[in-house]
């Protein structure tokens, strides 16, 4: 795709709290991808679009508001219009096909189609939604519901959350250096669960806090990832924050995938 719907009310709502470079790392990813139309990859991707010095800006929004996958980083959202924009394409294609038969040979030339537009969808960004909010399952849809936007969500509180991983884990490795990368994760977490929480009704940063609390103190109940286990080469691992908020470390430890080693 060289072109796609762009609503500027629902871009502004959905990243008013970026910084002037992280606002301008996702709009060229935003680009990359439709014009690619394939998973984004971590590697080399802040030289491909134009921003190799600004490289920490491009990282904390690849991984905000796009999902990390095997194949490499997708964003379901513009993925939905890329196959709509597909769908109209082809229609389009078809109709032309079938005027050109029925002017046969001694009219080859055929009235055009109307030029193609993208499905006005209001393209709004996504964020990492999955929902890992319960034990026993992980939806994966990061699209925020209609009608709740970002930003009547509760603002994140990094401290209060680091405060919770040292109250509750003590052992683990503590928190000296609170970079914009390890903000990032943590931001994109926390609206992951507030948005979970507050599907019923409206929640504050206290209900959040609350989930943290318990979660942390899930974390604790595993003797892997509070290094009690050790490799065959006789060390221990021992989850840090940054591992424990990284997505797919996120999901499994919300699963349980990590309780069951001995």
């Amino acid at each position: 795709m060289h072109y796609y719907s762009f609503h500027i009310g629902d871009y502004k709502s959905h990243t008013h709290h970026l910084t002037l470079m992280e606002d301008l790392a996702y709009r060229r990813l935003l680009d990359h991808y439709y014009l690619h139309q394939a998973p984004i990859k971590e590697q080399d991707i802040a030289r491909q679009i134009g921003m190799r010095e600004q490289e920490q800006d491009v990282l904390i929004v690849l991984n905000e508001f796009f999902v990390s996958t095997e194949d490499g980083f997708v964003n379901p959202r513009a993925d939905k219009e890329i196959a709509a924009y597909v769908l109209m394409a082809e229609a389009g294609k078809r109709g032309a096909d079938k005027r050109w038969k029925k002017g046969g040979d001694s009219h080859p030339i055929a009235t055009p189609s109307p030029p193609l537009t993208p499905p006005n969808t209001n393209h709004e960004p996504v964020t990492n939604n999955h929902k890992p909010i319960t034990k026993n399952q992980l939806n994966t849809n990061i699209c925020p519901p209609d009608g709740e936007p970002v930003d009547k969500l509760p603002d994140c509180q990094h401290q209060a959350v680091i405060d919770l991983y040292h109250q509750h884990l003590p052992t683990l490795r503590r928190v000296e250096v609170w970079n914009a990368v390890r903000q990032g994760y943590l931001r994109q977490r926390w609206r992951e669960v507030a948005a979970e929480l507050g599907k019923d009704k409206p929640i504050g940063g206290d209900a959040v806090l609350s989930w943290f609390a318990e979660f942390f103190g899930h974390i604790n109940k595993s003797k892997f990832l509070t290094g009690k286990v050790n490799s065959k080469d006789g060390r221990a691992f021992a989850a840090d924050l940054e591992w424990i908020l990284k997505p797919s470390n996120f999901a499994k430890i919300v699963e349980g995938k990590y309780h069951g080693v001995n």
